[in-house]
């Protein structure tokens, strides 16, 4: 495991090296993406300077799901962006190459990119978080600073298994593209705030069926007393580790039925 862990990271330091080769690239793209942050928060506060709160959840509520949404989707771009790469891989069939290798496939594929929007994604999201949770009224001890930890963890498994489980689609589908991993993607931006404002079939599609509500609104909720089913954050390590199974599952299934790009 230790070996494994090692090669992982030679081989994210050896993309991010070749990233840092064009400087100017670099420092576009992440203040480009710090901006777009930036953005999303003045259009929260535009939201609540017209009403004071949203359905029960306050403004700092709401951010401290911005910034988690932020942050694990920067945690996903940067160790685990070549997840974005399994329906490119079989169509053109590099995964031949990873099959014959004494290193696993699946994280061949995800560490074979490296999205550097991802670090900048972390920053402004820990940024949040960090303030929001300041501002909160919580009763800070021990137990509720392990509980936030085990949240956020747990939050961050939820959010990669799903790009996992949605990207592996594509060994059904036999797209060059990750059309369907993307749609669900954007589906997941619903997450950014409370699932209680939203009508009962998409309550049903994120709390239960792609359960986004997992990585902000239940944990949120418990961490901060909120919402009428905050009791529900307490399945959230519960939840990260149905998905991360079953998205390897899907994976796994998928790689057994490869039969490689052809000529």
């Amino acid at each position: 495991m230790t070996r494994i862990v090692r090669i992982y990271f030679r081989l994210l330091t050896a993309h991010l090296r070749a990233i840092l080769e064009y400087e100017s690239d670099f420092w576009v793209l992440a203040g480009a993406t710090f901006l777009t942050q930036v953005v999303n928060l003045v259009f929260l506060s535009a939201i609540f300077a017209r009403v004071p709160t949203l359905r029960g959840w306050s403004y700092w509520a709401v951010v401290t799901m911005f910034g988690l949404v932020a942050l694990t989707e920067g945690v996903g771009s940067f160790f685990f962006e070549g997840t974005w790469r399994v329906a490119e891989a079989i169509n053109k069939g590099t995964l031949d190459y990873m099959m014959v290798r004494p290193y696993p496939v699946v994280l061949q594929l995800t560490s074979s990119e490296i999205g550097i929007n991802g670090l900048t994604n972390m920053l402004a999201g820990s940024i949040m978080i960090g303030v929001a949770l300041a501002k909160a009224d919580i009763s800070w001890s021990a137990e509720r600073v392990l509980l936030g930890l085990v949240l956020l963890i747990s939050a961050i498994i939820i959010k990669l298994a799903i790009n996992l489980a949605t990207n592996s689609v594509s060994f059904w589908l036999n797209s060059p593209s990750a059309m369907f991993a993307t749609a669900i993607h954007q589906v997941g931006e619903l997450a950014k705030f409370p699932l209680t404002i939203y009508p009962a079939g998409l309550k049903v599609a994120l709390g239960v069926i792609i359960p986004f509500a997992f990585i902000t609104t239940f944990p949120v909720g418990l961490l901060l007393q909120t919402g009428p089913v905050f009791w529900l954050g307490l399945l959230t390590p519960v939840v990260a580790v149905y998905c991360l199974t079953v998205a390897l599952a899907a994976f796994f299934n998928g790689l057994r039925r490869y039969e490689s790009a052809g000529n």
